[in-house]
């Protein structure tokens, strides 16, 4: 059972990134930067439960 660790890694700092970008967008009151930070997040998100859901040999 071996999975792609680094994509995994990937796709959780996507989430932290993104969640970051939420907040700091918020911070400087811009709605294009919590826009891409929900994206990112977003990505994250479907990107590891597509990832958990695909079978691994």
């Amino acid at each position: 059972m071996k999975k792609n660790y680094k994509k995994i890694l990937y796709f959780i700092l996507a989430i932290l990134f993104g969640t970051f970008m939420f907040v700091y967008g918020e911070l400087d009151d811009s709605p294009g930067g919590q826009l891409m930070g929900v994206i990112a997040a977003a990505i994250g998100v479907f990107g590891l439960i597509r990832n958990r859901k695909k079978p691994t040999v």
